[in-house]
């Protein structure tokens, strides 16, 4: 009985260190892949963080929804007009009147 108990702790111990040994490797491959990573990547510029403040979301949202407006105009243009130029005109007028719109709304 006493054989049998030491033979399955070897066999335990075993597999023990060999997943301590898989740890170990896994470890030193994350090690070695962030050292890498470091080593590639350290001469680009570091991404800033965007404006996260209150006035700056009341920015991207009133711009959002002003966006989304003229995509429902020309939606609507789309479907009241049948004729093409009508279409096309709505369209290069958004195209030109919106950035313009955008830079008034942000100042």
């Amino acid at each position: 009985m006493s054989k049998e108990r030491a033979q399955r702790r070897a066999e335990r111990e075993q597999q023990e260190a060999a997943a301590a040994a898989a740890r170990a490797a896994a470890v030193e491959r994350q090690r070695r892949r962030t050292a890498r990573k470091a080593a590639l990547t350290s001469w680009l510029p570091k991404p800033r963080k965007g404006p996260g403040g209150i006035i700056a979301q009341r920015r991207r949202t009133r711009s959002t929804l002003f966006v989304i407006g003229v995509v429902v105009v020309n939606l609507l243009v789309w479907l009241a007009y049948p004729d093409w130029p009508a279409r096309l005109l709505a369209l290069a007028l958004s195209l030109l009147i919106t950035p313009i719109v955008l830079i008034l709304l942000t100042s």
